[in-house]
């Protein structure tokens, strides 16, 4: 079991208030459980971003640079494959990429 440490810190009003519903609507025993569980995501989200960062550092060290144009390829590769769930084609602006009749889920 992990040990307790009392905190005191200043939050924006309305993370509280969230905090304040959480608790209110069972979805939290407590805001500091609340509390322990924003910082227990927030770590791991950092702990992600960190491996991230030394896993592309690593691929550009042995493969060089990843260039704007690999990345629009890659997206475009990656929107081509994509499967729409939610929303219609239709309602794309028009300067956005729209995705090919395979993309929108069609048989």
């Amino acid at each position: 079991m992990s040990t307790k440490q009392r905190l005191s810190a200043s939050v924006d009003a309305e993370l509280l208030a969230a905090a304040q519903r959480a608790v209110t609507e069972g979805r939290a025993e407590n805001v500091s459980a609340w509390v322990n569980d924003a910082l227990r995501l927030k770590t791991d989200h950092d702990r992600r971003l960190q491996a991230l960062d030394e896993f592309l550092a690593a691929y550009e060290a042995e493969h060089g640079e990843i260039t704007e144009e690999e990345m629009r390829d890659a997206t475009r590769r990656a929107r081509e494959r994509a499967i729409i769930v939610r929303g219609r084609p239709d309602e794309y602006r028009p300067d956005e990429y729209r995705p090919t009749e395979r993309g929108r889920g069609a048989a």
